[in-house]
């Protein structure tokens, strides 16, 4: 598992040897049967015609059900992004001064309100630890919520920021991360890409050296030794940008996360999930689309910036 928003075990493929429970899944059904008929005949009786209830209902999760759906999650997931684009908006507007992008050049006396850019990046990320290590024991949308919100005012700041620097930047980005998202799915739905054990290996691997090269990166340009607007992203190999030689490689690592993603939430409906993880599904596919964008947008930044 890649993204830590589906560490609840409904979204873990199950072992019949040894099989994970969940509050409201089949399986907590079943050993709820189990243990009432080594107590009482009658009582068995009455969870085992539960149980039954249980296995015959839709294996889709809707609202009559209470069990989690592809399409309702996809739905969870649009008005996430609803949220988002309304404080991006917000984010845009205050990062800016107003609707208009001012003309940049080196000698500009403009300066934007970094205050949409920080709060929603250290929001967002407070918010994101708070709900993925209270998802296995409570799912609560408010937090999920307030997550899309701040994550808009970030993107909203960084994409005003960017775009005053190079201008149509933001357009270019949102159409290279919907067309990655759009392949991605399509691939998916298809059957031609799925997730396997050894790639997700190779997936974390690579994970965590990006982890790792990142850290350092930041670490150099804090302290002044990289004084370069991408600090070692800025460098070259062979009159090509290492930011989009490592762009692009992250750009298909976070197409596999949107893969792991999906695939996890085809899991979660297959083992009967409550319908309110769903919004776990939604918040996962969120953290990893941000992600991307943020990942086109600094590479294309990177590649104008050095021409």
């Amino acid at each position: 598992m890649s993204n830590f928003a589906f560490n609840n075990p409904a979204f873990q493929q199950q072992d019949p040897r040894n099989v994970a429970t969940y509050p409201g899944g089949p399986q907590a059904a079943q050993g709820a049967a189990q243990s009432a008929s080594l107590q009482n005949g009658a009582t068995a009786a009455a969870a085992n015609a539960h149980l039954e209830g249980v296995y015959a209902s839709p294996s889709a999760g809707s609202i009559e059900t209470d069990r989690m759906s592809v399409e309702d999650t996809v739905w969870k997931t649009a008005g996430l992004f609803g949220i988002l684009l309304v404080t991006a908006a917000i984010g845009w507007v205050v990062t800016l001064g107003g609707l208009d992008v001012p003309a940049y050049s080196p000698n500009s006396t403009f300066e934007p309100n970094m205050l949409p850019w920080i709060a929603g990046a250290l929001g967002g990320f407070v918010l994101a630890m708070a709900i993925i290590f209270t998802s296995r024991k409570k799912v609560r949308p408010g937090l999920i919520f307030a997550y899309a919100a701040f994550e808009g005012l970030f993107i909203g700041g960084i994409s005003a920021f960017f775009e005053v620097i190079y201008p149509g930047i933001v357009v270019q980005a949102t159409l290279a991360t919907v067309s990655v998202v759009g392949v991605t799915l399509a691939l998916f739905a298809s059957g031609k890409i799925r997730a396997s054990k050894k790639a997700t290996k190779v997936f974390m691997i690579a994970m965590i050296g990006y982890m790792v090269f990142s850290l350092l990166n930041v670490v150099l340009m804090w302290t002044g030794i990289n004084d370069n607007a991408f600090g070692l992203l800025s460098g070259t190999i062979m009159g090509i940008p290492l930011g989009l030689i490592i762009g692009v490689l992250v750009v298909i690592m976070a197409a596999y996360s949107l893969v792991l993603d999906f695939d996890q939430i085809q899991q979660g409906v297959r083992n009967g999930a409550p319908r309110k993880l769903g919004w776990m599904g939604a918040f996962g596919i969120m953290v990893t689309v941000v992600w991307l964008y943020v990942e086109i947008l600094r590479m294309i930044a990177i590649v104008r910036g050095s021409n």
